[in-house]
């Protein structure tokens, strides 16, 4: 059942300087609703959420907030400076230390661990569990998997689905989106479109907006063309009553530029490339009887590798996934030979020339600006792939603006880091790429536009990533590690690779010896298969097939009129009629789907 709002905007305006960031922004949250806030970079998506928050106020509009309700906000960046402990951090404004500590053992970090140990990864789920300790009415979250490893990722995908608030967060990783958010929220062009189903419906829904934005370019150019042709006829505006005229044909200007910019802020986007360097032979890197082992500082040994043998080809893409710790970067600086490993060896085709972009992005200094980092030799033009490109045009390939290109290194945020330290990157000609963590902090545009450039490179790719989606969009086999230092290789993405690992670990399982006294399995007299559904099953399922997209409409219906912000205020029987439907419509909806599946898996199953 629809709860009432906790949470609505209405008009609500932001501006830095004259340029306003976003406008007209009118929404509503209601409890049960795991919203994903999508949009380009500098968008004003984290803007945004602090006004909900009220960590900011916007120029104008109204922000209503339900009485009592309560924030918890897990940032981009975590900052534990100053506190002894990590519980110090965690119980920073609580009453209650228990939960905290509780939540913090959840998370699996010791509440008294110094925060200046503790990794990147560590860090954020630090910050979760601080977020949950605080039991918030309302849990806004800005690229919560960034450094969490897949299990940690679905262990937090589990607490979301059981929080009983509103959740708003802001992520690239799109697995993590679709697997928790109930609806979208697209910040576009400094308004915000809402989609009452979760972001796995998104690419649709975002591409039937733009089409309709498409024919309303058409007729606005139309339009506008018959205009500025009555203009060129000399039209006079000192005439009164073409006044009126020209001030519409001014405004029709600035729409149609807004409806273009849209448009342009998915489609036009400059295409990333990368150059694969010179030929090379066949044969990238091999490794034979690769043996690393390292020691704790608790004096445990830490297993890297064992006797593990590798040949990775021209061409190859090889994704290296697996749990934070498990060595994922420590085998990558193995295989490039900037670690000596205790037993076997590593050799390299002589042709080779590597790119390696870490996930630290140390490389970037941030007293440089954007145009010293992309050009340390000075000048105005930097060498891309062994031709030359001008800064400024270089630099937007990567959506940095003119504008921007004498913005210190230090005042970017981490998505534009990390657009910047690809830039470098992939201006480098290169026959390997390596890549630990390339999605952190990207949106969804650039994400869309890195996947587009691996799948067009022509040389050899490692891929080190928690991003599910992106892998198996990009890789072809996977290596991941299966305890005590061996690793196993499986062809496809995460996805066929869990599927794969599944079937080794059965393998590697003991078989149950069979109960004294029973029969062989060939014994039991084998019953007459049935080879066609019943007559009751395809008649109902007949019905069901008409059912289903009967409530599919009836939902959508629902679902529209109770986004409007205004009518709870307006009609409380109304809304709750409305609610009370869409609930049982769903549960109806859910049912139907249901039996159909039975009856088709009984179809399929027949003469089995």
């Amino acid at each position: 059942m629809a709860q009432p709002p906790l949470i609505t905007l209405t008009d609500v305006r932001l501006s830095f300087g004259q340029t306003p960031l976003f406008e007209g922004v009118t929404l509503a949250l209601s409890k049960g609703e795991r919203a994903a806030l999508v949009g380009r970079n500098g968008a004003g998506k984290s803007t945004l959420m602090k006004i909900i928050s009220q960590q900011a106020e916007a120029d104008s509009g109204a922000v209503w907030r339900q009485p009592g309700v309560t924030f918890a906000n897990v940032v981009q960046e975590p900052d534990l400076t100053g506190y002894a402990t990590v519980l110090d951090y965690a119980t920073d404004g609580l009453e209650a230390t228990y939960m905290a500590e509780a939540e913090l053992m959840e998370f699996g970090i010791d509440p008294a661990a110094d925060p200046r140990t503790l990794s990147g990864g560590q860090m954020r789920r630090a910050a979760l569990a601080k977020a949950f300790a605080q039991e918030p009415t309302i849990l806004l979250l800005d690229e919560p998997t960034n450094h969490l490893d897949v299990p940690m990722i679905e262990f937090l995908e589990g607490r979301l689905k059981a929080f009983n608030g509103v959740v708003l967060v802001v992520s690239h990783d799109r697995r993590f989106l679709e697997n928790v958010s109930t609806n979208t929220l697209w910040l576009r062009q400094g308004k915000v479109l809402k989609s009452p189903e979760g972001y796995v419906k998104f690419d649709q829904w975002a591409e039937q907006i733009e089409e309709e934005d498409e024919r309303q370019l058409k007729r606005m150019t139309t339009h506008l063309k018959d205009e500025q042709h009555w203009l060129a006829r000399g039209v006079t505006a000192r005439r009164k009553r073409n006044q009126g005229r020209l001030a519409r044909l001014r405004q029709l200007k600035v729409e149609h530029a807004q409806v273009r910019s849209a448009l342009n802020d998915r489609k036009s986007l400059a295409t990333i490339t990368a150059d694969a360097g010179d030929s090379l032979s066949k044969k990238v890197i091999e490794a034979k009887g690769l043996s690393k082992t390292y020691q704790t500082p608790e004096g445990n040994d830490l297993v890297i590798a064992t006797d593990l043998s590798l040949r990775i080809l021209r061409g190859d893409r090889i994704g290296i996934i697996g749990p934070n710790g498990a060595g994922k970067t420590t085998l990558v600086r193995l295989l490039l030979g900037e670690i000596e490993p205790d037993a076997g060896s590593v050799t390299h085709s002589k042709t080779l020339q590597v790119t390696y972009q870490d996930q630290t992005r140390e490389t970037l200094s941030p007293k440089d600006t954007i145009w010293e980092a992309l050009a340390p030799e000075g000048g105005d033009s930097i060498t891309v792939q062994g031709h030359q490109r001008h800064v400024a045009a270089y630099a937007k390939d990567f959506l940095f603006k003119p504008e921007q290109l004498r913005q210190p290194v230090g005042a970017l945020s981490g998505g534009e880091r990390n657009r910047l330290a690809l830039a470098i990157g992939l201006a480098r000609t290169s026959n390997l790429l390596v890549m630990d963590e390339p999605t952190n902090d990207l949106d969804m545009q650039t994400l869309d536009l890195l996947e587009d450039m691996l799948l067009n490179y022509e040389g050899t790719l490692i891929l080190v990533s928690h991003d599910r989606a992106f892998l198996d969009a990009t890789v072809t086999s996977c290596l991941s590690p299966i305890g005590g230092g061996e690793w196993i290789q499986t062809a496809g993405g995460w996805s066929d690779a869990q599927e794969q690992l599944k079937d080794v670990r059965r393998k590697d399982a003991p078989k149950a010896a069979p109960a004294k006294g029973a029969a062989p399995a060939s014994a039991a007299p084998k019953p007459k298969a049935q080879v066609k559904l019943s007559f009751k099953d395809e008649h109902r399922q007949k019905e069901i097939d008409g059912l289903i997209p009967k409530l599919q409409a009836e939902i959508a219906k629902l679902e529209a009129e109770l986004a409007d912000a205004a009518l709870y205020a307006r009609d409380p029987a109304a809304f709750n009629k409305k609610s009370a439907r869409i609930g049982a419509a769903r549960e109806e909806l859910e049912g139907a789907e249901m039996e159909w599946l039975e009856i088709e898996e009984k179809r399929a199953g027949l003469g089995g």
